[in-house]
């Protein structure tokens, strides 16, 4: 298994992202989200951290997280601004936002600003997160939403939270959002085709572990 490992930059200031998820599986949504998070707010470097145990997914089936994890790495190995994290997956018990911010701001320092990448139904739950409070504290959070979604909602929703938490809030809008783990999964279990949905080494990991085939469709 890789040992858990935390990237450190000697640039400065150091901008950091931090690609939290089940990545169940990979897919150009994700990267995507990443490339134009780092573009927009010049970060330097995002971090794709693959979720161990998801609390938020206690009652759905989830695959095996170091699949996750190589699936992930297969993903991002090629993007120099791009890398990979199994501070998760090496946790025992259920994966924490606040613990993993925490572990990254004690390895990059008070210096450093840190942007949490999540997608806007994420960011519609987040006051229900786990110790919230203390996380707005510690990160940014850059809300990835999908054209044709409800900006105007989701805007309202963050603007209803306090001062302080909605000036930390940051919305983009990603077309390639509209690829989606569960959809891929679902085609996966139909027969049908996931070419140009992903990369294509995270397909032919799929295929040589028989992932998704006859599993139960989970969110």
């Amino acid at each position: 298994m890789p040992k858990t490992r935390i990237y450190c930059s000697t640039q400065k200031p150091l901008k950091i992202g931090i690609m939290g998820g089940t990545f169940d599986p990979v897919h150009y949504g994700h990267l995507v989200t990443a490339e134009a998070a780092s573009d927009l707010f010049s970060l330097s470097t995002v971090i794709f951290v693959p979720s161990g145990r998801p609390p938020h997914k206690r009652a759905f089936s989830v695959t095996d997280p170091w699949e996750r994890y190589g699936m992930t790495e297969l993903a991002t190995c090629s993007n120099l601004r791009f890398r990979m994290c199994d501070i998760e997956v090496c946790r025992p018990g259920y994966s924490y936002t606040i613990d993993t911010v925490r572990a990254f701001r004690t390895a990059y320092g008070e210096e450093a600003e840190l942007y949490f990448i999540t997608g806007a139904d994420a960011i519609l739950e987040i006051m229900t997160w786990h110790r919230i409070d203390e996380l707005m504290k510690e990160c940014h959070f850059i809300a990835a939403y999908r054209p044709g979604y409800d900006r105007e909602h989701l805007r309202d929703a963050v603007e209803q939270m306090s001062r302080d938490f909605s000036q930390r809030i940051h919305l983009i809008e990603v077309p390639a959002l509209a690829i989606s783990s569960t959809d891929i999964r679902r085609r996966l279990q139909e027969g049908r085709t996931i070419k140009y949905l992903l990369p294509e080494p995270v397909i032919h990991r799929i295929a040589e572990r028989g992932l998704y085939v006859g599993s139960g469709t989970h969110e």
